[in-house]
């Protein structure tokens, strides 16, 4: 999954990482830009849909 938004990469990298609190801070932050509405929503919505696909690793 490739994505415009340097967050979304991040959030994936992170899962795949299995750094769940990493993913979930970079959640908490998009789900704070799209409530105060500086994003136009592509953004939560690409991270709700990595959050369903991707899986989350095992951290070494």
């Amino acid at each position: 999954m490739s994505s415009k938004h340097q967050s979304v990469r991040d959030y994936i990298a992170a899962r795949q990482a299995g750094d769940a609190d990493r993913a979930s801070q970079i959640a908490q932050e998009v789900a704070a830009r799209f409530t105060t509405r500086t994003t136009d929503g592509s953004e939560a919505a690409e991270i709700a849909v990595a959050s369903m696909t991707i899986p989350l690793g095992t951290s070494a």
